[in-house]
């Protein structure tokens, strides 16, 4: 009986290790060699007078920041392009700042927000096929932790009553 549950735990467990991790999103990566090159960039731009190269490279490292293997390279781009959004004029720009948020919160499991985030950047370019195509992404997520979670839950409580149920036998 032991084993039998240790066999139920250990397939469970490697069940949702797998779902849980979150590497397996079907975006690009980015190194970080691409990333060192955008901050060099970004550093000369600022040593210089042209606004819009500064922009651009700010845009182009936050860009290889959320796209990112790394956790802590997403937030500091999610970071940057909050701070940046607000202040933007222009629709094309505000599209693609929203989009990348979208991104970096789905790379980083917060997909509430993100979907936030896309259905913001769908008000501003309805036609986006990314977008659009991020949103089902998003939304499938969604749905696939709730089953999880409820999947936990049904699990948690026939353990508990498994238990429940040998402690009344022996008893």
């Amino acid at each position: 009986m032991d084993a039998t549950i240790g066999k139920v735990f250990d397939s469970v467990s490697t069940f949702f290790a797998g779902v849980a991790s979150g590497s397996s999103d079907e975006f690009p990566l980015c190194d970080t060699d691409i990333i060192s090159g955008c901050e060099k960039e970004l550093a000369e731009a600022q040593k210089g007078q042209d606004e819009g190269f500064k922009k651009e490279s700010i845009m182009r490292l936050s860009w290889a920041l959320v796209y990112s293997k790394m956790p802590a390279d997403i937030q500091r781009g999610i970071t940057m392009l909050e701070g940046s959004v607000v202040s933007d004029t222009s629709p094309m720009t505000l599209r693609e700042k929203l989009y990348l948020l979208a991104i970096g919160y789905y790379r980083s499991g917060d997909f509430s927000r993100s979907r936030g985030y896309v259905e913001r950047c769908l008000e501003v370019e309805p036609e986006w096929r990314q977008a659009q195509t991020l949103k089902t992404a998003i939304e499938d997520r969604i749905v696939k932790d709730g089953v999880i979670g409820v999947g936990i839950a049904v699990t948690a409580v026939g353990i508990v009553a498994g238990i429940a149920a040998a402690l009344v036998r022996r008893g």
